[in-house]
């Protein structure tokens, strides 16, 4: 409990020490007008207070990952401890945090359009299919695990298919009424729900104070062939850095009415959700101590922790967080897709129609994905891991983004190019090395993460001069 402790309080303190440093950086205006006060449009742009705000993007951003990604990850023992922590503070919530105000300061774009601010145009577009990809494969792979756990929460006849049927009809739902009719006013609702559950889960920790391991004894994996570079930065997301955290972002920064509020609401957001992840692989860690590591699958472990820690009142509303949490994030994943197509065929979306005409091929797509992922026994496993793969892929794009603005801007661009090349050599390696990428031997596939972190040096320094040559020439 000692390691797991003092990784708690380093999230706490990271918040307000780092994340005041980056803060800083911004230089928030609270006299600058925000777009959601210059461009209310009653759909999207809409002013909303700062903790519902808050409450919004902690649940946008929480999903599954901080839950079932940090149990796969507690499998690699309390290394998973210190990528949560270090890629939090340092990585995760200053990509959150810069990914959200750079939007605020330009009118509200999307991600895609971020990114080809400063990386290109041509960079724009591939972005922008990849993230669109992204947020479907989003709303499959966070559909299937609420829909299981409510089937063994409900009656026989109402199986998997009948509640994979009810969340994509509320998926339509939220993805087409403007923000503030479904998702400004249950969102707050079930934010609560999750924190209760992890508030719940790390009280019973120290109540029971189990002999968790300590980062001095060693770092235990159960995995044998796959090594913990990079396999552990990809299983735990969500919980250390996520790229589609900065597709949520935009969302908020369109309701945003003040700039000093984007600390709390970014950063914060992102190391709440640190916290959650935290717990959840120490509770993990607890499971597999005392029931071996036999049981694998994430929604019978979150089943087995919260009935035999909070009881059955407890449990039930701990599963209403678990169930809650993807699904929200799934819906806003279709929204943010929407919004994303939308930015980039300059179509507006006051109208239902062209709504509709962006929403529709989504869903057929989303629900094809879906449907073979219960077919196949394996068939989630294997969408999670793309998901997986892809998410931390798009961070690789938003952090080049961002330390090329820093760059330009004359500012300290060190504290996003070191995170930048370290995720674009985990995602480059894992792409080599695991079974459902290429395969490859393990030192062709190291040797290609750092043939890949060379080239991407080597490309940032030609485009920051690129950059600060067309700025002096305009």
């Amino acid at each position: 409990m000692i390691t797991f402790s003092i990784a708690l309080i380093l999230l706490v303190v990271g918040y307000w020490i780092y994340g005041g440093y980056v803060n800083k950086l911004f230089a928030p205006d609270p006299n600058r007008k925000t777009p959601a006060l210059t461009m209310t449009d009653g759909v999207d742009f809409i002013p909303l207070p700062t903790w519902k705000i808050f409450m919004i993007q902690f649940l946008n951003i929480a999903g599954l990952g901080p839950i079932f990604g940090a149990i796969m990850g507690a499998q690699f023992g309390t290394a998973s401890y210190l990528w949560i922590v270090f890629g939090t503070i340092f990585a995760g919530a200053v990509h959150d945090f810069l990914a959200g105000t750079l939007s605020l300061r330009n009118s509200g774009e999307s991600l895609p359009q971020i990114i080809g601010r400063y990386l290109g145009s041509g960079t724009r577009k591939v972005a922008c299919v990849f993230t669109v990809l992204l947020m479907i494969l989003v709303g499959a792979v966070f559909v299937s695990g609420p829909a299981e756990l409510l089937a063994g929460m409900t009656p026989a006849s109402l199986d998997v298919y009948f509640w994979v049927i009810v969340i994509f009809l509320y998926y339509i739902l939220a993805t087409m009424m403007p923000i503030d009719k479904i998702i400004g006013k249950i969102y707050p609702l079930f934010a609560f729900a999750l924190l209760f559950m992890a508030v719940g889960i790390l009280v019973m920790l120290y109540v029971k104070s189990p002999d968790l391991p300590e980062m001095w004894n060693g770092f235990g994996t159960k995995y044998e062939r796959n090594p913990i570079f990079p396999m552990m930065f990809i299983s735990i997301a969500c919980g250390a850095i996520s790229g589609f955290h900065a597709t949520q972002s935009p969302l908020m920064a369109r309701c945003i009415t003040n700039e000093k509020h984007c600390r709390p609401i970014f950063y914060g957001a992102m190391v709440t959700e640190g916290i959650v992840a935290l717990i959840w692989a120490a509770a993990a860690t607890y499971f597999f101590h005392e029931n071996g590591m036999e049981e694998s699958n994430a929604s019978v472990i979150v089943d087995s922790i919260t009935k035999e820690w909070l009881g059955t009142v407890g449990g039930v509303l701990a599963i209403l967080g678990v169930i809650a949490a993807p699904i929200t994030s799934g819906d806003t994943a279709f929204r943010s897709a929407r919004l994303i197509v939308a930015d980039f065929l300059g179509m507006e979306q006051k109208s239902m129609r062209r709504r509709l005409y962006i929403c529709v091929p989504m869903f057929v797509l989303a629900i094809g994905l879906l449907l073979y992922s219960l077919r196949d026994a394996n068939g989630f496993n294997m969408i999670w891991r793309y998901f997986a793969w892809a998410n931390q892929t798009l961070a690789v794009f938003t952090l080049w983004a961002i330390t090329v603005f820093l760059a330009v801007s004359k500012k300290p661009y060190i504290i996003t190019l070191v995170p930048a090349l370290f995720m674009t050599c985990v995602c480059s390696t894992y792409i080599c090395i695991a079974p459902e990428g290429l395969g490859l031997s393990h030192t062709v596939s190291y040797g290609v993460g750092i043939a890949c972190v060379m080239v991407a040096t080597v490309w940032f320094y030609i485009r920051i001069n690129k950059q600060k040559t067309r700025k002096l020439s305009e």
